[in-house]
């Protein structure tokens, strides 16, 4: 995954309004009527709507997001034409992305689209380098928006497009976007059947797509362009399907993500929950991201997954936004100014603090300086759990067992009884449910400490870290590798005090003065550090070993866990989602009973 800043398109406006790329030296659409263009072009070129006629999903994929006209476009289509519970995926690229004030100035040529853009104006992808999932509920769709190279991008991308509008700017100004290798990418990641659209009948662009076996007819081109081209890729449309029933067992962040994923996609799962609620049972929890100086493959998975989960909490959970990263070490120091300087984060995000600007922020003097998350959260866990599984379909038990029988999954207990049945299920148990699958699990149990009527300048991580809740100050936590037990202990309120006081004494002071009381779970971490998350059989999936991130993981892999379950394409980029596949540990993940 790129690490690589957005680079600016250099718009410039002609007389007329209409944005004009300086970089390319191309425009972005016909200044006579775009939209009529884009109708004409890619809607009809596509044979849309008809080719999504009785569709439970259709995925549109698309060279040159640009403006945003040809999803708006296509947005308004969908929204007259749309089958019966079908649900439009849309996968766009784009290497050079404007802002959405820049958007909003283009849109505003076609006020019959006011209705379709504005939403699409409110939740405008960021402009950081990545994969950026957009919700449109009102439309029953998702746009995920790849800010990358092309080629990066359809290698990345594991859906598959059942219609593809090619949209680069002309292959004279844009050479890169119409290359051999990127038209290969676009065959391999079509579904049969599919068809593309393009303005364009370049020579190159005819060759380049006649060498992958496709298909191509010229068709009369739309205003002044005398001609354009049709494709359509080899095979009968196969609709994937999703499955019949899916169960997803544990009741914690991971499970609730999972049921709120799989409603997404138009399933409700039975959830599954001995009624511990773990972690998950905590007054408050932190949203951050996990750093990584060299901004590397996994700093891009952890700031995707932050920037998507602060996208799904909704207001009534969270409790406080913003975070102080305080530096631990000396280290820290020039690793900081490392991170502030990355290009995952969006303008302001990450701001380097002094220690006298921390200081403030915490309402206490500090000894250290560190970095400001502005979109950090502190969450209410169970506020989340209880708005995401709302009205699911719910049993309290202990699953034992798992068996599967011609295809089926039976859920069992302890003696054998049936509990559940379903097509896929999703483990999500933590800790509880490790023993299901032979998995490479180990326990961390971690004690956090409350204090009531206490307040906090600002939540703050440093290895240690504190937090508002509704009522009071959460702080901790205890780090006990292999231990499971989850009953409190005074002992590890007392070590939870020490720490909080080497760091900011005041508080740690008031917070002693009010009384302490504690509160114990335990993690599920794996060898490497990182998340498992995909199929552990067929139909038996896993999102586990979340450690201590699990609430900015969690919203993120549980909807790569249910695209791969329901057949969508998936907002996690390929190469992150091999790295986090239970495959990695090949040698000892098994299923029991199998």
């Amino acid at each position: 995954m790129s690490s690589a800043p957005p680079r600016d398109p250099d718009l410039v406006w002609s007389d007329d309004g209409a944005p004009r790329s300086g970089r390319f030296g191309d425009v972005y659409f016909s200044a006579e009527d775009g939209l009529a263009e884009t109708r004409a072009v890619f809607l009809a070129g596509c044979g849309l709507p008809d080719a999504w006629a009785g569709r439970e999903q259709f995925t549109v994929g698309e060279l040159g997001f640009g403006t945003g006209l040809n999803v708006l476009a296509l947005l308004d289509l969908w929204r007259r034409e749309r089958p019966e519970g079908g649900r439009l995926n849309i996968f766009s690229i784009e290497g050079f992305p404007i802002r959405r004030e820049e958007a909003e100035r283009a849109h505003a040529r076609w006020p019959e689209l006011a209705e379709v853009a504005a939403p699409l104006l409110d939740r405008w992808p960021a402009r950081t380098p990545g994969f950026h999932r957009v919700d449109l509920p009102e439309f029953g769709a998702t746009l995920d928006l790849a800010v990358m190279d092309v080629a990066e991008a359809l290698a990345a991308w594991s859906g598959k497009a059942d219609a593809w509008f090619l949209d680069g700017f002309a292959p004279s100004t844009n050479p890169d976007m119409w290359r051999d290798e990127v038209l290969a990418a676009v065959a391999a990641r079509s579904a049969p059947g599919a068809r593309a659209a393009t303005f364009t009948v370049a020579g190159a662009v005819r060759r380049g797509l006649q060498a992958q076996g496709i298909e191509i007819a010229k068709r009369p081109g739309h205003g002044r362009k005398r001609e354009r081209l049709e494709a359509v890729f080899a095979g009968a449309p196969q609709p994937a399907a999703a499955p019949a029933r899916v169960a997803v067992v544990g009741g914690g962040i991971a499970g609730a993500s999972l049921v709120r994923a799989f409603r997404a996609l138009g399933v409700t799962p039975t959830l599954v929950d001995a009624g511990a609620p773990g972690a998950s049972g905590n007054p408050a929890a932190l949203v951050t991201p996990r750093f990584d100086a060299g901004g590397g493959p996994i700093a891009a998975f952890y700031a995707q997954a932050f920037e998507r989960a602060g996208q799904l909490y909704g207001d009534d959970a969270v409790i406080a936004r913003g975070v102080v990263q305080l530096e631990n070490t000396d280290r820290d120091a020039s690793r900081f100014d490392r991170i502030a300087e990355q290009p995952l984060w969006p303008e302001g995000g990450v701001e380097r603090l002094t220690p006298e600007a921390a200081s403030a922020r915490l309402g206490e003097p500090v000894a250290r300086g560190g970095l400001f998350l502005r979109d950090a959260l502190t969450v209410e866990p169970a506020a989340v759990v209880r708005a995401w599984t709302a009205g699911a379909p719910r049993i309290t038990a202990e699953v034992a067992r798992l068996e599967e029988v011609e295809g089926v999954w039976r859920l069992l207990d302890a003696a054998g009884g049936v509990i559940a049945e379903a097509e896929a299920v999703c483990l999500a148990g933590g800790w509880a449910g490790a023993a299901l699958v032979d998995a490479p699990l180990s326990p961390v149990r971690g004690q956090v400490t409350v204090a009531e009527g206490v307040r906090i300048g600002s939540a703050v991580a440093w290895g240690g870290y504190a937090a508002p809740t509704r009522t009071g100050v959460l702080f901790g936590a205890t780090h006990d590798r292999g231990e499971a037990a989850t009953s409190a202990a005074t002992a590890d309120n007392k070590r939870n005090l020490e720490t909080l006081s080497r760091v900011l004494p005041a508080l740690a002071q008031a917070s002693a003065a009010a009384g302490l009381s504690g509160r114990a779970g335990v993690r599920a971490v794996t060898p490497d550090r990182l998340p498992v998350c995909g199929a552990v059989g067929e139909g038996l999936f896993m999102l586990g070993g979340l450690g201590s991130r699990g609430f900015a993981a969690a919203p993120l892999l549980a909807e790569h866990v249910a695209a791969l379950a329901c057949g969508a394409p998936s907002p996690l980029p390929a190469d992150l989602a091999g790295r986090l596949q239970a495959s990695r540990f090949a040698s000892t993940v098994k299923l029991e009973d199998l």
